[in-house]
């Protein structure tokens, strides 16, 4: 019995001594992460988010700013505006690589490393008058993600393209004196439709600054990533919830998500590429187009209210895009 306890007290005692080396270990461990802390993560940070900058001018001619430190189009449109000490809410909408009101380069959802921002600065207002002698009104409408929603495409021959002063590019900010500002896209493309057949109603539009426009051009190549990201096969995708990725293009999910953009311009009238990236890695994993309808039903895009043959039409260009079998998308038909 004595050898017992002999034992067992030095087995005591040797615990004792662990238990104090146990807790000066953690002592010294934190401090070391609490310096790793203040020293390693802006490195670390750096590698996995680059910094990445961006050249950027006022489309109707300004000096060259760079813009950097954002993480989605409203953080975006708040450094260009504190670049030129303006409103963010003055800035309608940006293309890449041409200052020109060219919606094939519309800022949307990505931005490539190498791409040159041309902001379109808020100019005169004008209020035109539209007799609604059809249900369609031949709009293509967006928004800029901060806000103002505009007008992407009119349709030739159309009522709105028969319209003198509405234009591609211009903003539209009331509909019968009701504001639409802060509106999504399909929220004003929704008050259009409401518009009753053989009505007339006023739309008050704002239309991008159109003056001149000097010693503006694309970036000359000075600009370089640090981080060794800067091909020109990699873009910078940004999110409305999430923060920004860099990623690399894939020319397949590009003609995809086109394709599911088109078909939501089709039956709804708007142009969302984020949405329609939401819709494609919704399908992506999902083997039946009824597990896609569930599946999109339980989202937060369930209250579009999208039709079955519409969800089918989805599902059919998903499926085709996972067989290689997309196209280029071919032009449409506006719905409102």
């Amino acid at each position: 019995m004595p050898l017992f306890g002999k034992n067992k007290k030095d087995k005591t005692l040797e615990k004792e001594a662990i238990d104090e080396n146990s807790q000066e270990a953690p002592s010294n461990g934190s401090v070391q992460n609490a310096d790793a802390g203040n020293d390693k993560p802006p490195d670390q940070d750096v590698h996995k988010k680059p910094k990445l900058s961006f050249h950027c001018q006022q489309a109707h001619g300004s000096p060259t700013g760079v813009i950097s430190g954002f993480t989605n189009v409203k953080e975006l449109y708040l450094k260009i505006a504190q670049c030129y000490n303006i409103p963010s809410t003055d800035i309608l909408f940006c293309t890449l690589n041409t200052h020109k009101v060219d919606m094939t380069r519309l800022l949307g959802g990505q931005i490539g490393l190498e791409d040159f921002i041309f902001a379109h600065i808020r100019g005169q207002p004008k209020v035109v008058d539209v007799q609604k002698a059809e249900d369609a009104l031949g709009l293509t409408i967006t928004d800029n993600g901060a806000g103002l929603a505009f007008i992407k495409r009119i349709k030739e021959g159309s009522i709105m393209h028969g319209i003198e002063g509405i234009c591609v590019g211009d903003h539209i900010e009331e509909i019968n004196g009701r504001t639409v500002v802060g509106c999504r896209h399909f929220e004003v493309a929704k008050r259009l439709k409401e518009v009753p057949k053989g009505e007339k109603f006023s739309i008050r539009l704002i239309e991008p600054i159109k003056a001149g426009f000097y010693n503006v051009g694309p970036s000359t190549g000075q600009k370089k990533s640090s981080s060794g990201v800067g091909s020109g096969k990699k873009t910078i995708r940004l999110r409305s919830n999430g923060p920004a990725t860099v990623e690399e293009q894939d020319d397949v999910v590009e003609i995809a998500i086109d394709k599911i953009n088109a078909l939501l311009e089709s039956f709804l009238g708007i142009n969302d590429a984020e949405l329609a990236q939401s819709i494609w890695e919704t399908g992506q994993k999902i083997e039946n187009p009824h597990e896609f309808a569930v599946a999109l039903d339980n989202s937060d895009m369930g209250g579009f209210g999208f039709t079955d043959d519409f969800i089918f039409d989805l599902w059919g260009s998903i499926s085709d895009a996972k067989q290689g079998r997309l196209k280029k998308t071919q032009e449409f038909n506006e719905q409102f």
